[in-house]
């Protein structure tokens, strides 16, 4: 069976009060419509078509980095006029799927139970049961229980208003019967839009089989037409990968208060203090421990590194039995190995730091090679821009630099240097195993000083 699926992007979303295309508000630090493709894209179809209209600008950059092709709705009247806008794109598949871009939880095992009992001569509904079916479509059946039509809100009378049973708008259609069931569409209703759920009543008519798949739970095709309908589905989606952490083994000190956006690889006996945030790819191996309030973002984290509180990680590589914080900023590029340190109002960037080396407070260490065993004093920091290049600073194996120390690079320090207090280095020269380097500098006191 070949498959198109078609996500209706094009709302202009003027609930949620912003510039910025409703589709492209964030979940979890991903795009809703973002979320839609992925899930999308599981399954293989054929096809996949987003059609665009409000915004439609904005969207573009996302659809092109996942090589999907858009169609422009420019006049917004309703979603049956939304997919004939895409008839192009099933007029070669069997069956075609109609997603919508604001509804960013529905699931691939969803939309698989919905391919699974496709035939050329059925349409099937994606439908969930509501206690509060305000503002949804009802599922309207017969006295055979079978479906003969969907009634919108705006045109149910008190009867069908009763019913819990609703549309989520979510379809799987034959193609070559919708190529010709979107021309016959009308617009004779309260809103005067061409409603996709119109096509049930006239399938009823042409005798195909209407079948229904029920969500799994209501939330999964909830929509998002407000900010307050995005903060729920964010909360809804945080606790769910809470609770699969806990399940893998994961001690989280409250499972309420932890963020996820983007794809966690973590291994178990892990602890996660309160308000921790991962972002991108974040893989954390066994035995670590994360202080509150911790950013991790595109990071390889080693077994048994302690991260204490307030610190901030992007794109590193940290390795086992590290200790980094409180207050640390490790930027990006930045290699810490086994044994290593990096305390409190430490920032480290694009620096490579040795086995047991120690940069334990107050200190700024970039575009910098350590060896091992090294120890860096308060203060110290090496002076990698001139203020044209970046140059790097190499730190070999045992050496010892003084509190409030400058390295000004291009420097190498020799191993098993030691480097005095307030120095200030600017030639590799100047350093050479097992000495002292001082900055030879005289106090002066002068006298009756008028600020």
């Amino acid at each position: 069976m070949s498959l198109t699926i078609i996500i209706l992007a094009a709302g202009k979303g003027s609930r949620m009060k912003s510039s910025k295309a409703k589709v492209m508000h964030k979940l979890a630090g991903k795009p809703l419509l973002q979320h839609v493709i992925d899930a999308a894209q599981y399954i293989a179809p054929e096809v996949l078509t987003v059609v665009v209209g409000s915004g439609s600008e904005q969207v573009a950059p996302l659809l092109a980095d996942n090589g999907i092709e858009a169609v422009l709705q420019t006049q917004q009247l309703g979603t049956g006029h939304a997919v004939k806008q895409a008839k192009a794109s099933f007029a070669n598949t069997d069956h075609t799927i109609v997603l919508y871009g604001d509804v960013p939880l529905i699931t691939s095992q969803t939309l698989q139970k919905l391919v699974a009992g496709a035939d050329k001569q059925s349409m099937t509904i994606l439908t969930t049961f509501l206690d509060n079916p305000q503002g949804y479509g009802r599922i309207v059946r017969d006295l055979d229980d079978k479906v003969s039509r969907i009634v919108e809100q705006k045109d149910a009378d008190e009867i069908i208003q009763q019913i819990k049973e609703v549309n989520t708008g979510i379809l799987l259609l034959p193609s070559h019967w919708l190529s010709h069931a979107i021309e016959k569409l009308d617009n004779n209703n309260a809103q005067g839009e061409y409603y996709l759920t119109d096509l049930v009543a006239r399938a009823v008519a042409d005798k195909l089989t209407i079948n229904t798949v029920t969500a799994t739970a209501p939330v999964e095709v909830a929509g998002v037409n407000d900010r307050q309908q995005l903060a729920q589905l964010e909360r809804y989606y945080q606790q769910q990968q809470a609770e699969q952490l806990m399940q893998q083994g994961v001690t989280l000190y409250d499972p309420h208060r932890l963020d996820i956006r983007g794809e966690l690889t973590i291994a178990n006996d892990v602890i996660i203090d309160i308000n921790v945030i991962f972002e991108g790819q974040v893989t954390i191996e066994a035995g670590v421990s994360i202080g509150p309030n911790c950013v991790i973002k595109d990071s390889h984290i080693g077994q048994n590194t302690v991260i204490e509180a307030n610190s901030v990680l992007e794109e590193c590589k940290i390795g086992q039995a590290v200790q980094i914080g409180p207050f640390a900023r490790v930027r990006p590029g930045t290699v810490m190995q086994e044994g290593s340190k990096a305390g409190n109002f430490v920032e480290l960037k694009n620096a490579t730091i040795g086995n047991s080396s120690k940069i334990n407070h107050l200190s700024y260490i970039g575009d910098t090679t350590m060896g091992e065993h090294v120890n860096i004093g308060a203060g110290t920091i090496t002076c990698n821009y001139d203020g044209a290049n970046k140059n790097r600073t190499e730190i070999h194996d045992n050496v010892f630099v003084g509190s409030g120390s400058q390295l000004v690079a291009p420097i190498t320090i020799a191993p098993g240097a030691t480097i005095g207090a307030g120095t200030t280095v600017r030639k590799s020269g100047a350093t050479s195993a097992d000495s002292l380097t001082v900055t030879n500098s005289k106090t002066k006191i002068i006298k009756n000083w008028q600020r």
